[in-house]
């Protein structure tokens, strides 16, 4: 077999090019960002994962390269679409790098009559294969066969666990070029991962059909932990861990919290909605699900408003930055929306996060104040809210929340809940 070349090297990238090196595979990682490629190059990871740079700098000893250039594509090499599709103001995707993908690898391949497999594992709607990429290709009298649809299921904080114990893996395409890449799969990994064999447009739609879901999942118990805000007694957790043992429902993305954010599910479910829209079919649950997440930081300042009185000048501690724990990530972050809000209040917002900082401060600014240590964070503020479930907020104590002016915390994700603190407590989802 060829080598293995990876266009685009975000989130998906970088991780895919980590494991195929992992697995004795000879990999080039290809991106336009020549200060990325530089930085890679010297075993640092420009996105944030447990473990990453550790296992970057293995697969760079062993067969993995990093260029903002390829020159040449062999018939035996494998080539992995991994970037981006940004949401655009209407909701639906924009599909400007994957048009400049696709036509850099025609340019690459179109004198070869042998074509290699490319496999799209970038996120893209239901019909972009059949409208936008096929006739890229045969435009210039390239045959589509050897292109299938792979979409990836990684979680931001266990990408690389994820990537090498993966829960499925779908492939879309012709069904012999999609059993070439199943063969492939199947070497690296054991048999019992599940492979769905399907063609284009279904593997399009699996993706979106499988965020869509998780995230009404958690629109759904979000939706119940504020009834339960107005039910004193009653405790979100007690009700989603029942709930959960149903098999029928499952435990996953059943915890409440201040919202979902991140780079998948707000867009994927914004961009279903856009082609559900364009189908002329209803799409009042989806909407739903993306209003109700919209909504939730209003819960929160709310909640914020009702007991710092007055708001205006007041100094608010923001514990965790990052949508969610073990990433830098604050795309569609529920904190960066919720920032916002409190300094159109003209709140003194204080904010800590062990990784996401530098990524905040280059919204804000000097607008806010960064600190390195929870405890400095909550030194003289009227209120602090614990938005991500970092590790180390699980470890505060009275010792910490004393220096607080008022000793007003709301948890928006219960991780103190029933601990032994001086403060005035709310837990989103606990019923006063």
């Amino acid at each position: 077999m060829g080598k293995i070349i990876i266009f685009g090297l975000g989130f998906v990238g970088i991780t895919l090019a980590i494991f195929l090196a992992s697995k004795n595979q000879n990999v080039i990682g290809v991106d336009i960002d020549k200060k990325k490629i530089q930085v890679l190059k010297k075993g640092i990871s420009p996105i944030y994962e447990p473990r990453i740079e550790h296992a970057l700098k293995k697969a760079l000893m062993k067969r993995l390269v990093f260029t903002n250039k390829i020159e040449r594509i062999s018939k035996d090499d494998i080539v992995f679409v991994t970037v981006g599709t940004p949401s655009k103001k209407d909701g639906s995707i924009d599909l400007k790098f994957i048009k400049s993908v696709s036509k850099k690898i025609v340019e690459l391949i179109k004198n070869m009559s042998d074509l290699p497999l490319v496999v799209i594992k970038s996120t893209i709607l239901p019909g972009t294969f059949e409208d936008t990429i096929k006739p890229i290709f045969i435009k210039n009298s390239i045959s589509s066969k050897n292109i299938v649809i792979n979409p990836e299921f990684l979680r931001e904080g266990s990408a690389l666990e994820d990537t090498l114990h993966p829960h499925q893996i779908v492939i879309g395409g012709e069904r012999k070029t999609a059993k070439t890449l199943e063969k492939f799969y199947r070497k690296i990994y054991s048999n019992k991962v599940p492979i769905e064999i399907s063609n284009h447009t279904t593997a399009e739609l699996i993706k979106y059909a499988n965020n869509s879901f998780l995230a009404t999942k958690i629109s759904f118990i979000n939706s119940i932990a504020n009834l339960c805000q107005t039910l004193p007694g009653t405790n979100i957790d007690q009700i989603a861990r029942s709930i959960g043992r149903d098999p029928r429902i499952g435990s996953l993305f059943l915890n409440a919290g201040p919202g979902y954010g991140g780079s998948c599910f707000p867009k994927d479910v914004k961009a279903l909605i856009s082609l559900i829209k364009k189908r002329h079919l209803g799409s009042d649950l989806l909407i739903s699900v993306h209003k109700t997440n919209l909504n939730q930081v209003k819960i929160v300042l709310r909640l914020i408003s009702k007991y710092v009185k007055p708001l205006k000048n007041s100094s608010i501690s923001i514990l965790g930055l990052a949508f969610k724990e073990n990433s830098d990530d604050i795309r569609e972050s529920v904190s960066i929306k919720l920032i916002e809000k409190l300094l159109e209040n003209h709140v003194k917002v204080k904010v800590h996060d062990p990784k996401a900082m530098k990524n905040v401060e280059k919204v804000f600014g000097k607008k806010i104040t960064y600190y390195k240590h929870p405890k400095d964070c909550l030194k003289n503020s009227n209120c602090a809210i614990i938005l991500t479930s970092w590790k180390q907020y699980f470890s505060l104590s009275n010792k910490e929340f004393s220096k607080m002016k008022t000793p007003i915390l709301i948890d928006t994700r219960r991780i103190l809940a029933g601990k032994k603190i001086n403060v005035k407590y709310i837990g989103l989802g606990i019923g006063e």
